[in-house]
């Protein structure tokens, strides 16, 4: 089971099906974002960490919107001290979730975004006074923005992600994560729970064959902490022929604190160095009303913090961090521990629990493996090891890339273009329990109607079916089984909502039959490999039983089978189809017999009979979604509106990259090329001091232009800049390159004329079968070349070096490759084969020969057929010789 269900994974070869495209992880973070890309172009190593436009294996998952003009990344976090109202992050954390959430979350953490209540009573932001965005749209700018990193990275087109999830994240986050996806144009082949990739990435290189283990993936990051047991293990499996052990792991549970993560720390650092400054400048100012001065001090309490988890004390300064005052403190180790004194006890609840409800002990545990940027805090590792009573924890994974590349493995087995040698088994599991609800006329709240479809920890993915007795039209409730358990500012245990109809009428219908049984229907329902849960069909089952009049059967010499009349008949049979489709009645018409002499069975009618038959409908029904709230789907046009709008800021943004571009390679030209003229005696050979004067005002006048009117100027502008003053400044380049190309080419020519004389005066010896015309005419040509060179060398000359050449490099390397391709052609010439004259025979000899083969072609054929194959058998045995089989 666990291995039709695993995941086959390789880190030493990849089989590569299609050679331009790729695929690619996301490692989606409330601070950061990771990309690897899974290539499919020969020649690049597997799987890779694709590097932003800073060399960083990192990002910022921000967004900024400045001056109508939107940023992202790298570029949005340049700007966050200055305009921390206009760069939006933790965004991952604000989808799905209702507005009072996050609104609450980003005051907590002084983010003083301008949100505001859509529609569906989830989270908007306003980024201008008629401009506001779903956080589903931002997040898709954001998704874009790693889409984008790794097509650079492997260039090729890159559409197909996996994208990592923290398990705690419930239905509503998950499909509003796949619609953002969707809204950046990425295809998502699955979601996965972070700590199933980085236990991909544990186990790839390990062998479990001879013990099987518990290990612990302990995830603290920036917003949120978690704890997961995982059961690693190998089973025997046939492999052409052969038997081979396969490692395989299983989810065995997930425990976590949505609210506890590195953010908390920093906030504690934040809270205690406001206080500090605010006593320093006193006058009763507060530096927490202040955005920018807030946004700069929690710029530099994370560097601040990252400082302390290597040293015992850490220094804080900000320039002008209100009201041009500096700020200048320090903090120690021991001061930093005694700020999170809660927290660090708060760390254990995950890993106590996954304990709790598995049965297991600390000693139980074979590894505490550490992932997550967080988990560098000394005093968290300290907090750990006295708990599993250990001197050392796991560090075997990269803390901050171990879930992007396990995502990476997983996205290439999913990929049809990957085929993947080393095999790991999976089994990840939901990490909530989920019950249908159902209401409707008739249906009382009871056990009936509120059943368990998806215990915890249920194997992804999953189909389950549900069947019930019912008759009318009624509603689907899909809701989380714990009210005590729901995701992150969730209140409500119900996620999705449906209406089934069709059951009424169709009831209806088939009252008037005689039904052998109650109405039924079938609802199925599939749990996602990427953890979602919907109902994706209803079926109303019809039985019913009635008597039909079928014509009674011939009974004739060939037919000795009786029928018995008035039979009960079940056909049991399953029809999608209308009753008019599969039942067929007989008017009971009697036929005269027929008066042909021919043999034949008896067709007379013998009438019709009554037999009773049970039929099976199956009639499906129309379900229509009826969700609420922050997790309500996307209607067609606000989906295409989202897109349109984000594939306009996609072309504003190239538009952008592309003027910028321009601008930058017009100004290194202005400068560049002044440079040369004002400061390069060799110029002077080759342009008179007007020319270069006036080719300087040139650029002079575009550099003017360049810094007043060209700050707002377009793309086209720029380049139409860049090509005049190029028109103008190029014949100056051109005839300072030909000062020394033109020589050296004319050298080259010169060699080349003597090497082809020597091998030309070779070939007499060495290929004397050459045509001796094809030899002359490549002299003549050679003649030619000479003759044109030196001409042109002498009137080169006589020419001014201000004015336009005789004549070029370019010019001569074509003469030069024209020769050669001749001189080539002369030189395949093979040489022709010696005729082979056949030995005339005469007359008598062949008459001889003649009547010979003649006598024996006769005497062959008048021999016994037995005796010839007799004669054959012994001449095979007798002549063959045993060889070796290949």
């Amino acid at each position: 089971m666990l291995f039709r269900l695993g995941i086959f994974l390789s880190l030493l070869s990849l089989f590569l099906i299609r050679s331009e495209s790729a695929v690619s992880s996301i490692d989606l973070g409330s601070e950061w974002l990771k990309v690897a890309v899974v290539n499919l172009k020969p020649g690049q190593s597997p799987i890779t960490i694709a590097i932003n436009e800073m060399s960083k294996r990192k990002s910022p998952a921000l967004v900024a919107f400045q001056s109508e003009t939107r940023l992202l990344g790298e570029e949005a976090a340049g700007i966050v001290a200055r305009y921390p109202d206009k760069v939006f992050s933790n965004l991952r954390d604000m989808i799905g979730k209702p507005y009072q959430d996050v609104k609450r979350s980003a005051d907590s953490m002084y983010l003083p975004f301008d949100v505001v209540e859509d529609s569906r009573g989830a989270a908007k932001i306003r980024v201008s006074s008629d401009v506001s965005y779903s956080v589903e749209e931002l997040l898709g700018m954001i998704l874009k923005y790693a889409s984008n990193l790794a097509e650079f990275h492997s260039k090729v087109t890159v559409k197909d992600a996996v994208i990592s999830v923290p398990p705690y994240f419930g239905q509503a986050e998950r499909k509003g994560l796949l619609k953002a996806a969707e809204m950046a144009g990425i295809n998502v082949i699955s979601l996965i729970n972070e700590h199933s990739g980085a236990a991909l990435q544990y186990g790839i290189d390990k062998d479990f064959s001879n013990e099987s283990r518990h290990v612990i993936l302990y995830d603290m990051g920036s917003s949120s902490t978690y704890a997961a047991l995982i059961f690693y293990s190998a089973y025997n499996a046939k492999e052409f022929g052969k038997t081979v052990s396969v490692n395989q792991f299983q989810v065995k549970d997930v425990r976590w604190d949505s609210e506890l993560g590195g953010q908390n720390m920093e906030l504690r650092l934040v809270e205690y160095f406001a206080d500090e400054f605010n006593k320093q400048v006193e006058n009763g100012v507060d530096v927490r009303k202040h955005p920018k001065a807030m946004a700069k001090l929690k710029k530099q309490v994370k560097r601040t913090k990252e400082i302390l988890s290597a040293n015992t004390a850490a220094p804080i300064s900000v320039e002008s961090l209100y009201d041009d005052r500096d700020f200048r403190s320090t903090i120690t180790r021991e001061k930093f521990e005694e700020l999170c004194a809660d927290l660090w006890d708060k760390s254990l609840v995950p890993v106590k629990e996954v304990l709790k409800h598995s049965g297991l002990k600390a000693d139980d545990i074979y590894a505490v493996e550490l992932i997550g940027g967080a988990t560098r805090v000394p005093k968290l590792q300290a907090t750990l090891q006295e708990y599993f009573g250990r001197k050392d924890l796991d560090k075997h994974l990269d803390a901050d890339e171990a879930i992007v590349l396990g995502s990476a493995l997983h996205a290439a087995n999913l990929s049809d273009g990957i085929k993947l040698n080393r095999k790991l088994g999976m089994v990840d599991g939901s990490s909530y329990g989920f019950v249908v609800e159902l209401d409707g006329a008739d249906l009382s709240k009871d056990e009936v109607t509120r059943l368990l479809l998806v215990p915890r920890m249920k194997k992804l993915p999953s189909k389950i079916f549900k069947s019930i007795n019912h008759g009318k039209d009624f509603e689907v409730s899909l809701a989380y089984d714990r009210e005590d358990l729901l995701p992150p500012g969730i209140t409500s245990p119900v996620f999705a909502h449906y209406a089934v109809s069709g059951l009424t009428d169709t009831a209806e219908k088939y009252l008037s039959r005689n039904l052998s049984a109650p109405i039924k229907t079938n609802l199925h329902f599939s749990l996602s490999r990427s953890g979602i849960l919907s109902l994706d069909q209803a079926d109303a089952v019809i039985q019913i039983t009635e008597w039909i009049e079928v014509p009674k059967k011939n009974l004739t010499v060939e037919n000795t089978t009786s029928a018995s009349p008035n039979a009960s008949v079940d056909n049991g049979t399953n029809s999608t189809s209308e009753e008019s489709n599969s039942n067929s009645e007989s008017d009971g018409g009697v036929s005269t017999g027929s008066n042909s002499t021919v043999e034949e069975p008896s067709t007379t009618d013998l009438g019709t009979e009554r037999k009773l038959k049970k039929r099976t409908f199956k009639i499906p029904l129309k379900i229509v979604e009826k969700t609420t709230g922050p997790g309500m789907p996307f209607s067609k046009e606000s989906l295409a509106e989202s897109k349109h709008r984000l594939e306009a800021l996609d072309k504003k943004d190239a538009e952008r990259r592309r003027t910028a571009e321009l601008k930058n390679n017009l100004e290194e030209y202005i400068y560049a090329t002044k440079e040369k003229l004002e400061t390069s005696e060799d110029f002077e050979k080759v342009s008179s001091n007007d020319e270069r004067q006036s080719v300087i005002k040139k650029l002079d006048e575009v550099q003017e232009w360049l810094y007043t009117d060209g700050e707002d100027a377009n793309a086209s502008e720029f380049q139409d800049r860049l090509n005049s003053l190029k028109a103008t400044a190029d014949p100056i380049f051109f005839r300072f390159k030909e000062l020394t190309a033109r020589p050296e080419a004319v050298e080259v020519a010169r060699q080349y004329l003597s090497d082809l004389k020597q091998t030309i005066h070779g070939w007499e010896t060495e290929k004397p079968w050459l045509p001796k015309e094809r030899i002359d005419e490549l002299s003549t040509s050679m003649d030619k070349l000479k003759t044109w060179l030196d001409e042109k060398e002498a009137e080169q000359k006589k020419t001014s070096g201000y004015g336009t050449p005789v004549f070029t490099s370019e010019e001569v390397y074509e003469k030069v490759f024209n020769l050669q391709d001749k001189a080539a052609s002369v030189k395949r010439i093979p040489k022709p084969k010696p005729k082979v004259e056949k030995p005339v025979k005469n007359e008598t000899e062949s008459k001889s020969e003649n009547t010979t083969s003649s006598e024996k072609d006769t005497s062959e054929n008048d021999k016994p057929v037995g005796d010839s194959d007799s004669s054959t058998n012994e001449k095979v045995k007798g002549g063959s010789e045993p060889h070796d089989e290949l």
